[in-house]
């Protein structure tokens, strides 16, 4: 049997360090960063991991909105949201995560375009 997802991006302490970096590339991303400010980053942080955990085949629950509940009104652009996957994509370089797994976060994370791009 193969592993899941979780388990080949190193189970929580793995996904919690890519979440981690997530966070702190969108904080420091010119395209991005206005969408943070005044946030609660350790919240942020443990609300990504949870969210990716629970997404991957982890053992953790995400409790929070729904993506479109989270994103309605927003207003986010095509390019902020292209921003968001291109820091995941550093994260995740960062945290030496392998080809196969990149692609398909990157191909899960551009899945959840329609909750969030213009809701």
């Amino acid at each position: 049997m193969s592993k899941s997802l979780f388990e080949r991006l190193g189970g929580s302490e793995g996904i919690t360090a890519i979440a981690n970096d997530l966070v702190d590339n969108h904080l420091t991303n010119k395209n991005i960063a206005v969408r943070f400010a005044g946030t609660n980053v350790s919240a942020l942080k443990n609300a990504a991991a949870t969210f990716f955990i629970s997404s991957t085949g982890g053992p953790d629950v995400y409790k929070g909105k729904d993506l479109l509940a989270a994103h309605k009104g927003m207003n986010i652009s095509g390019t902020e949201f292209m921003a968001v996957l291109d820091d995941a994509l550093h994260a995740m370089k960062k945290n030496n995560v392998g080809q196969r797994e990149q692609e398909e976060v990157l191909y899960f994370l551009y899945s959840t375009r329609g909750q969030i791009v213009l809701v």
